[in-house]
């Protein structure tokens, strides 16, 4: 009887740590996604010729559909401080909930 109530225990807090740390790390994931990239993080994904500029053909995702938007100077480039200024993507609703 004793043996049975031990092996009940561990099994409940094994699963509760399991899906607790799962838990865990999912809402993590979540809170990084939300959060927008930096032009220097753009810089070293998309700069494929390194002038610390992005140009049209350079850039991908909802930059590119916004591009004249935001090249204010229409030099073909968006340079740091453009992107600093460019309007804001909206918000998606959630589905689902």
């Amino acid at each position: 009887m004793k043996n049975k109530t031990i092996k009940t225990f561990l099994i409940a807090f094994g699963m509760t740590v399991l899906f607790s740390a799962s838990a865990f790390g999912q809402s993590q994931n979540r809170q990084e996604r939300k959060k927008p990239p930096t032009f220097e993080e753009m810089i070293e994904e998309m700069d494929a010729n390194e002038d610390g500029k992005l140009s049209e053909d350079e850039i991908k995702g909802r930059l590119k559909k916004d591009f004249a938007k935001i090249d204010t100077d229409e030099d073909g480039f968006i340079t740091a401080e453009e992107f600093e200024k460019a309007p804001k993507p909206e918000r998606r609703e959630r589905r689902g909930r």
